[in-house]
């Protein structure tokens, strides 16, 4: 069948300078020029990329997506606002039934299921089970999308990760609709969205308020990017891994500053370097702070494609398109970048990083040294040798034998518990005894899509736990171990080369298939390993082959959190500690006494390529994905409203109607100057979507947790913030209420402010109210990359709710910063070498912004006095971070939703 295409092979005719075009250039050009319509797509935006300007420009560009991809935790928000508008549209009389995603949205649950029970055969159907449980409010509204909803696609519960089935299944390469052929190109309501880069789609994520607007036909503006070309030479070396690889790449890209760029990677190294390993790297592109990380098409996307069950029809469209329309690469390429950094993979070593940002590389020989630095610079704490510590583990343990001398048994209080050194509680459960202390690993989590999706590192763990397990080592009594795949074919081909048995002997048993302790869904620690933590104020560790490691994100009783590969994973778990030379120090001593070291239980590259070679088939992928919209009994059997109005339980605690489109006025208020507001929260640099709207789990006594149990629901009960997302009674509470966030306004870590007209401490949200009842608007003040991490949509919506105008900072992270413009907040940055403490500002002024009220346009340069007590005035001028002329209109409308609506609804 023929299809239309929009050529860049005749533009490249009349233009040459196309060909030396970056290939992601050529993607949103090829956008431009088949949605050109010269009102919303003009002959300027199209201009502006068929000249690119390598040095980058303030000229903003449109961006059609194909597609949506969704999860749970960002979608569920998504869902209540289409059916709040629908709603609203209703009430004034229209027809709801018109509000429907334009263009295809797909949903995977997949961030809901939480490992509450582990090491165990039941855990997988027992957690399963929990979830719905939990869920089934929040389960009912996206079942009633999949039915109400044109356009929208829901993946059931526990049939993997976004991403990974992104990558397997969803992405295409190539699309054709209504009679045209084009790039598969998406947004995604997750910040790793990215990772389908790694097949050759172009595809980031955006806050679930962007993607909406997206869903509803609005294109997505933004700067048109630099390009930082990242090229790859030579291969990974024996030993590494392509996480390995991947944390490098973090900390390359960060120190260089790639925030708001694209990156496109070439070289020699594309030649060898898998899609999976591709995938890897493209996965953690909010990691280094870009938008994509783009991998074009070649020989290793078609293979990936045929091993995957692409049909061969569909692989043939995609290399004809992509040979056809200049984006298939050859290597032979001469692309003008905006600049290139380079890196050879041969140089790589074996990596974490850790314990709060995923750029803190950190060699694995130097753990042991850096654990003993950040212990004394964070928490004041001096460092006991290791050794001492691993012979008083090995014999508390049971070990016996000639390894150790009597002296060492006869001192363990010397050795363990002197003041001066590493905090330590004893531990007696039934008949075991053991010490945890600063350093001990609690969680070990083979998790996330970053890994999971890639099988040299999934064969890879497996292998090393069955080198273990011959070797006698069993992982330590007190690690939280967990094995969450991200599709379901992992589980295939590891049961059919029999390592699931191996990972299973040390306790790696499935627990689900979805974004466990990556996303703050680790459950709870063990009773007795929770009080154990919290009696010694222990600074316990987790080791997770995730993406992410904010604080309190992974869990909040755990105080670092390292990245690392799935296979490093299972070795720390034997370990039970993090302070250790995991390369030259042994891991543990076999019954016998005989030491064991990583290289004793680590495979060669040949044996993982042989495994995977006997053990993946392409069968797998199709008996998984025929099936992948059916979801289990569970799902079947779950009855959902019918209609094209969602029912609204007033009851309910995850799922309430929000409060942003109700009684709308046909029109926007003229946008106003921002006169007598206070500032709420003073921050500073690196403050993450994680502190501003954690996902994770609450107590009884957070603002959110007493509303909850104000509706008679049990601490028990509470799920995780992620979870109740669809609830902005709770969402609001949670919001800046990160128990690691750190207000200079107040001396109390946490969620807490300083109520300035009675001086008293109280918590974010409650100062808030106060605020608002007095008709006081507020301010945040805040350092460099405000915003960073996950693209939480809450994390502008709450702030909204908390009756917060405007955020001056440094600078921001691009997703936040847009989700900002999206809930009518503007974003101010302070002037280039400029911040709130050379200012002179110390939080308590009044602060008000001129320039607001008359002539608003992008960039625009506004005035801020900011008075002191004692009357002295502090002024300066900072820029709007509007970065186009349509950001301005959704700030003058209160939010990106309410301009489409009030379009619709005229």
């Amino acid at each position: 069948m023929d299809h239309h295409i929009a050529s860049l092979k005749k533009l490249a005719e009349k233009n040459n300078a196309i060909n030396k075009l970056p290939f992601s250039i050529r993607i949103l050009l090829e956008n431009v020029l088949r949605n050109h319509d010269n009102f919303a797509i003009t002959d300027e935006h199209l201009d502006t990329l068929v000249n690119w300007d390598p040095a980058g420009t303030d000229k903003e560009i449109p961006f059609k997506p194909a597609r949506v991809l969704m999860q749970d935790f960002t979608g569920v928000p998504a869902i209540v606002d289409i059916a709040s508008i629908r709603a609203e549209v209703i009430r004034k009389g229209g027809d709801g039934s018109k509000i429907n995603p334009a263009i295809p949205v797909d949903l995977v649950i997949d961030h809901s299921v939480q490992v509450d029970y582990f090491g165990t055969d039941y855990s997988y159907q027992s957690n399963v089970a929990l979830e719905y449980e939990r869920n089934a409010e929040r389960y009912e509204l996206l079942k009633w999308g999949q039915q109400a909803l044109d356009n929208f696609t829901v993946v059931p519960p526990g049939m993997g990760i976004c991403h990974q089935v992104n990558l397997e299944y969803l992405a295409k390469g190539v699309i054709t609709r209504d009679g045209w052929a084009f790039p598969d190109t998406l947004v995604g309501t997750d910040s790793h969205t990215p990772m389908v880069n790694g097949i050759g789609v172009i595809a980031w994520g955006v806050g679930g308020i962007e993607a909406e607007a997206a869903m509803l036909g609005q294109p997505i503006y933004f700067t048109c990017p630099q390009v930082i070309g990242l090229k790859l030479t030579g291969k990974i070396p024996a030993g590494c891994t392509a996480t390995d690889m991947v944390l490098t790449i973090t900390k390359l890209l960060r120190d260089f500053g790639v925030v708001g760029k694209f990156v496109e990677v070439f070289g020699e190294a594309l030649d060898h370097l898998s899609v999976t390993d591709r995938a890897t790297i493209s996965n953690m592109s909010p990691e280094f702070g870009c938008t994509v990380t783009y991998f074009p098409v070649d020989n290793q996307t078609l293979e990936y494609m045929r091993r995957t069950n692409r049909s061969e029809e569909h692989i043939n469209l995609v290399e004809d398109y992509c040979k056809e329309n200049l984006l298939w690469r050859t290597g032979n390429e001469e692309i003008t970048y905006s600049h290139v950094l380079e890196l050879d993979l041969d140089t790589l070593q074996p990596t974490v990083s850790g314990p709060k940002r995923p750029q803190d590389k950190i060699l694995v020989k130097d753990l042991n040294t850096q654990f003993s630095l950040l212990l004394e610079q964070e928490y004041q704490r001096n460092y006991v040798p290791i050794k001492a510590r691993q012979e008083q583990a090995w014999l508390s343990e049971g070990g016996s034998g000639s390894a150790f001398t009597y002296e060492n048994r006869a001192k363990p209080k010397e050795i363990l518990v002197e003041p001066e050194d590493l905090r330590s509680v004893r531990i007696k459960i039934k008949n075991k005894e053991y010490i945890l202390s600063d350093g001990s690993i609690v969680i070990a989590a083979i998790t996330s899509c970053t890994n999971t999706s890639n099988p040299a590192v999934m064969v890879g763990a497996g292998l090393v736990a069955r080198k273990a397990v011959s070797r006698g080592l069993r992982t330590k009594t007190w690690v939280k171990t967990s094995l969450a795949p991200g599709s379901k074919v992992v589980t295939e081909y590891l049961q059919r080369a029999n390592l699931l048995e191996d990972l299973e002997a040390l306790r790696f048993h499935t627990v689900g298939y979805g974004c466990t302790s990556c996303i703050g869904n680790s459950g709870p620690l063990p009773p007795h390993i929770a009080e154990a933590v919290d009696k010694g104020d222990l600074v316990v560790a987790s080791v997770l082959s995730g993406n992410r490691n904010f604080e309190a994100r992974v869990h909040p009783q755990v105080k670092m959190n390292f990245l690392m590969s799935p296979m490093l994973v299972v070795a720390y778990a034997l370990v039970g500690r993090v302070d250790i030379d995991l390369i030259n120090d042994p891991l543990d001593y076999d019954p016998n006494g005989n030491p064991v070291y990583l290289r004793d239980i680590w495979p060669t590259q040949q044996e993982i390529v042989d495994t995977i070679s006997n053990c993946m088939r392409v069968e797998d992928f199709k008996a998984v994905y025929d099936v992948i919209f059916d979801g289990g009994e569970d799902w079947k059997q779950l009855v959902a409203p019918l209609g094209k109005n969602f029912g609204w339980k007033d009851e309910s605690t995850y799922i309430q109607e929000v409060p942003f489109f109700k009684n709308i006025s046909t029109d926007p208020l003229p946008t106003q100057d921002i006169t007598g507001a206070r500032v709420l929260l003073s921050l500073g640099d690196s403050v993450t979507t994680d502190h501003i709207s954690p996902a994770g789990s609450f107590r009884a006594d957070s603002a959110a947790g007493q509303y909850l149990v104000s509706k008679n629901v049990q601490a028990k009960d509470f799920n995780s913030y992620g979870s109740r997302r669809g609830n902005h009674e709770v969402m609001m509470r949670g919001t800046f209420a990160n128990v690691r966030i750190r207000n200079k306004i107040t001396a109390k870590e946490g969620g807490y402010t300083t109520y300035f007209p009675t001086g008293e401490t109280l918590s974010v949200y409650d100062a808030a109210m106060k605020y608002i009842e007095a008709g006081t608007p507020l301010v945040v003040l805040a350092g460099k990359e405000y915003g960073s991490g996950s693209s939480r949509d809450w994390a502008a919506k709450g702030a909204s709710l908390l009756g917060i105008k405007a955020v001056i900072a440094e600078s921001f992270e691009r997703i936040h910063r847009s989700n900002l413009v999206g809930m009518g907040i503007l974003p101010l940055e302070y002037p280039e070498g400029e911040n709130a403490d050379s200012l002179g500002l110390d939080g308590s002024e009044t602060f008000s912004i001129a320039g607001v009220s008359n002539e608003l346009k992008p960039h625009k340069i506004l005035d801020v006095a900011a008075t002191k007590a004692d009357g002295r005035t502090v002024t300066f001028q900072a820029r709007a971070r509007f970065d186009s002329a349509i950001e301005v209109e959704y700030y003058r409308h209160s939010g990106i939703l309410q301009y489409v609506l009030r379009g619709f609804l005229r």
